[in-house]
């Protein structure tokens, strides 16, 4: 029965798909401990996302019972749910497990990031919400550190979400080497299957859909991104999951205007941790890009640029706007140096060819905007091909430019936004990089 509870205890779970004998889950709901709830309820509304729309919440004849049952498209990808589907929630109160923790981080923070640290820990024991607005590179995960240390030896259960699976793919062994001692569950789409207890839960957004009052401290990274930015239902996601009285910390380098009104506690870093100032991108004119990369030809600005990467064995990523362009720009990289290698988010392969990227074995890598985030190489250097494209917005810019100069042993290094007609999104971008180097050296 532990082990049940410690897989069940804050998540809210298809009884079908629990891992455990169904005898024990029923002698659990029987005593009370754990209770049966539909996964939409009888006034429409999803037990799992919580989606009352009826564009989203739909009747269809159902299978498994032979009645006319609602379903919810909203989080189908987590598997469908309907009115006869049985979801367990765990309810018998449980006693915090505090005490001393091992804390393996033996770093030191800069005077900005002190007092970031701190101030999100007076947050958190005033029971109150917190944005961390922080540039790129200014060691956002570092200040994180001691708050959750402070949480975890007082036995509060903590979640770090974020929207992008490589971003808790670069969190996860930075927190388990600052944890040592902590049961530590890393969730994303297609993630091992990971059962008891966790006491630290990194998890993308949607995976939050599976938790229900399960965290006394959440934290929110990069909150400006696609797609928690643009998806109301993962917004609820997060405050379902939280406990009633539980913090928020918010974390992002771009945050929206309506999230810095909407959080009272702020925490502003303009200035990198190493001290130089952010990479300021460039332009370069690139006309009619996408027509010459159709009919198998480099436009020759991105050629010498490559070129000039390699020549200086610096690795570089090239983001295009778009995975058709993507798939037609690659052999044509390829024909330049064959170490030149593509990734989307539909290439099953991503984490290893950015590890490869990482380790020297590729020399660049042409993406979209799923690696503009959660990532950091030493001397990495990065152009946007169609800077100008709808899909770079601002935040979207000012994040890729982040990925560059990150390191202290090389705080500098180049971005280019190659371009078929400068953009507002491409000035705006430019214009906040420089405001924020002009902040940070005050």
């Amino acid at each position: 029965m532990q082990a049940i509870e410690a897989f069940l205890r804050g998540r809210i779970w298809t009884k079908q798909f629990i891992p455990f004998p169904e005898e024990l889950i029923q002698e659990a709901i029987d005593r009370g401990d754990a209770q049966i709830v539909s996964g939409v309820s009888a006034d429409g509304e999803c037990a799992r996302c919580l989606e009352t729309s009826p564009d989203y919440v739909i009747p269809y004849p159902c299978a498994t019972c032979g009645q006319v049952c609602r379903y919810c498209r909203t989080c189908i990808k987590m598997g469908r749910i309907s009115s006869c589907t049985e979801l367990v929630l765990w309810t018998a109160p449980s006693i915090p497990k505090a005490g001393p923790r091992a804390f393996g981080w033996n770093g030191s923070l800069t005077p900005l990031q002190a007092n970031a640290s701190k101030a999100i820990s007076d947050s958190i024991q005033k029971g109150a919400d917190h944005l961390l607005y922080a540039v790129c590179g200014a060691g956002k995960t570092e200040i994180l550190f001691s708050p959750i240390h402070e949480a975890l030896q007082k036995g509060l259960r903590i979640c770090v979400a974020a929207p992008r699976t490589d971003v808790i793919l670069e969190l996860s062994p930075r927190f388990r080497q600052a944890f040592p001692d902590a049961i530590i569950h890393t969730l994303y789409g297609d993630s091992p299957e990971q059962t008891g207890y966790g006491e630290i839960i990194l998890a993308t957004t949607h995976q939050l859909y599976r938790f229900q009052e399960a965290f006394d401290l959440l934290f929110v990274d990069e909150a400006d991104a696609f797609p928690y930015s643009l998806d109301p239902s993962l917004e609820r996601a997060v405050k379902k999951a939280a406990k009633p009285s539980a913090p928020v910390i918010y974390i992002s380098a771009t945050p929206s205007k309506t999230l810095q009104k909407q959080v009272a506690e702020h925490s502003n870093i303009f200035r990198r941790y190493h001290g130089a100032p952010l990479p300021v991108p460039a332009y370069r004119a690139m006309w009619n890009y996408e027509r010459h990369i159709r009919k198998g030809k480099l436009p020759l600005p991105l050629k010498n640029w490559i070129e000039d990467k390699l020549q200086k064995k610096q690795p570089f990523l090239l983001f295009f706007p778009s995975i058709q362009l993507i798939d037609q720009a690659c052999p044509l990289l390829q024909k330049i140096d064959s170490t030149i290698a593509a990734v989307h988010s539909k290439d099953p392969q991503r984490k290893e060819k950015v590890m490869q990227l990482r380790e020297g074995a590729l020399s660049g890598l042409a993406t979209s905007t799923i690696l503009e985030r959660g990532i950091t190489i030493p001397r990495l250097q990065v152009a946007v091909v169609g800077a100008d494209h709808r899909t770079f917005d601002r935040a979207a810019l000012i994040q890729i430019a982040g990925r560059v100069g990150r390191s202290a042993k090389d705080p500098s290094g180049e971005v280019i936004f190659f371009h078929n007609g400068i953009t507002r999104q491409m000035d705006a971008a430019r214009q906040e990089i420089l405001f924020y180097n002009k902040e940070g050296k005050a």
